[in-house]
């Protein structure tokens, strides 16, 4: 890990992506998916009194698992009321990558997703990971990944991340 030890002077390397958060058309929907279709864990709900005083559900949070244990939360997701599904206006969100922790685990939840009659859009191997793409009920891109191991592509990352060859779902 890179540490920077003269201050602000320069940006400090982060460890990586700590959570996503989502605009979702349904929220009950957009639960069932990552919960059932995708295994998050759902870890917490936030909740304020809506107009009439009764309380209303604002964002719900949700972890997978780090050695045996829940994170605070890797998602979360908004309802936007009356928002449009609509795949062809990403906007800047491109795709969030879920990693599993095996080629067994990532391999039966492309079986899962696939005999519950999830859209499975294109497979992938790359340099330093294996792939699979799909889109959540509001359209947005989910890349489900089996990172290789680490020797196999640390001495040459450029080439890994070059690296990509599409193969039948």
């Amino acid at each position: 890990m890179t540490t920077n030890t003269q201050g602000a002077s320069c940006a400090q390397t982060p460890t990586g992506l700590n959570h996503l958060v989502l605009n979702v058309s349904n929220m009950e929907i957009a639960h069932a998916f990552w919960t059932e279709c995708l295994g998050f864990k759902q870890v917490g709900t936030f909740r304020r009194p809506g107009a009439d005083r009764r309380e209303r559900t604002l964002m719900r949070f949700y972890s997978g698992e780090r050695n045996g244990k829940l994170t605070h939360h890797d998602l979360a997701i908004i309802e936007v009321p009356g928002m449009k599904r609509d795949a062809t206006a990403r906007g800047a969100f491109n795709h969030v990558a879920i990693t599993y922790p095996s080629r067994a685990a990532w391999e039966a939840q492309i079986e899962f997703l696939a005999n519950r009659g999830v859209a499975l859009r294109r497979r992938v191997e790359r340099g330093a990971t294996h792939s699979i793409h799909l889109e959540d009920p509001d359209g947005n891109e989910i890349e489900l990944v089996f990172e290789l191991p680490r020797e196999g592509w640390e001495g040459d990352i450029e080439a890994a991340l070059h690296r990509a060859v599409e193969r039948p779902i």
